[in-house]
């Protein structure tokens, strides 16, 4: 292994090594059972409460619904065009759950039930969507739990479209920020559905759920909640340029706690902590000499751009150390780990980034190998 002191680029030019502990704005106390609060731009979490235990999702298990149903789109398995055909099990109402007045026998398109499930947060809506991609609802699930351990979630599993209450459909907050986050990060295209404040159909006009969309400019999404079970609940976006922040509120006891809670949240984060930027696309971080490659000398760094949070002013205090892997042998493929970013914020440790191959290096020839082979026995 190999140490390397480097600088961050862009931003800040960074001092060497503290030895103060590090000092964290404290987290707000909010009144919710469980939330959590992502930075997007960074992939940072935050703040977290109770965030990995395991509560019905009800209507946010739409965030998976519609990422599963976005999929499908981009990957021409089913078209906004598409028309389909509300089923009778599709139709079916459980007490007073929302829905966007579909009717049976009545054609409508992917692209009016998109609506339906993300401004109306409809059931309807998403039952026949999910019929529409896998035949089925419980076929449909299986979509989503495979999407699910795909993002890496630890606590979800699902087993309707919709968020109906059952021992075997669960997550948590954590797993719910990532949800949101990846719906962000992987269906731009899309995203604006989430701002629409209304929609109307069949002659019924219904507004979205989500008062943030007319009490904070910044904020444009995303999924409201509600059951006896879990009480109030709230996955909300906010772009505050260049920064999205992310947060999922759950268990409130009031509509109106959901909506004041969560923008807390929000504004704790845009204002206790800052994103930096280490380091763009595809820029090189250093240099690696490559044994038994076609060239000896790799470009390493990261495959997008990479950001670091941390608490407001404390920019200064951030130091980086790169850790490589030696000695590295071809054939080595792009996007392949080859190091560690080890940062540091007041001398402690505080984040390791992966650094990998910028481009790939084959194999050189028997007689390049033979050289360095030797060569490697008196490094």
């Amino acid at each position: 292994m190999i140490d390397m002191r480097i600088p961050i680029f862009l931003l800040c030019l960074l001092s060497g090594w503290f030895n103060s502990a590090l000092a964290f704005p404290p987290s707000p106390t909010l009144a919710a059972k469980h939330y959590a609060l992502y930075d997007a731009s960074s992939g940072q979490m935050l703040v977290t409460e109770a965030a990995d235990d395991h509560i019905a999702p009800d209507s946010l298990t739409k965030l998976m619904t519609a990422y599963v149903v976005f999929g499908a789109i981009k990957r021409g398995e089913l078209l906004l065009t598409q028309r389909l055909t509300p089923t009778p099990y599709a139709l079916r109402l459980q007490n007073e759950e929302t829905r966007m007045f579909l009717e049976a026998g009545k054609e409508v398109t992917v692209e009016v039930l998109l609506r339906g499930l993300i401004v109306q947060s409809a059931n309807d809506a998403a039952r026949v969507l999910a019929e529409g991609v896998a035949n089925h609802e419980i076929a449909f699930a299986d979509h989503m739990n495979t999407e699910a351990q795909r993002l890496g979630l630890r606590d979800t599993h699902f087993t309707n479209a919709t968020g109906e209450a059952d021992a075997q459909h669960y997550s948590s907050a954590h797993d719910l920020v990532l949800i949101a986050a990846a719906l962000v990060r992987d269906f731009p295209e899309f995203y604006n559905l989430y701002a629409l404040r209304e929609y109307s159909y069949n002659g019924i006009n219904q507004f979205n759920r989500n008062r943030l969309l007319w009490l904070d400019p910044h904020v444009d999404g995303m999924q409201t909640a509600y059951s006896e079970e879990t009480g109030f609940s709230l996955a909300a976006s906010a772009l505050r340029e260049p920064r999205r922040l992310i947060a999922v509120v759950i268990g409130a006891n009031k509509e109106n706690l959901r909506t004041t809670e969560t923008q807390r949240l929000l504004n704790h984060g845009f204002r206790q902590y800052e994103s930096l930027p280490l380091y763009r696309k595809q820029q090189a971080v250093s240099g690696m000499h490559v044994w038994k490659g076609t060239v000896d000398q790799l470009a390493i760094g990261f495959r997008e751009d990479r950001y670091v949070t941390i608490p407001a002013g404390q920019r200064e205090q951030l130091s980086a150390q790169l850790e490589t892997k030696q000695p590295l042998l071809a054939p080595v493929n792009a996007g392949q780990q080859v190091g560690t970013l080890h940062l540091s914020l007041n001398g402690q440790p505080y984040l390791d980034l992966p650094v990998v191959a910028l481009q790939t290096v084959p194999l050189a020839n028997v007689f390049s190998r033979g050289v360095d082979a030797i060569k490697l026995l008196f490094q």
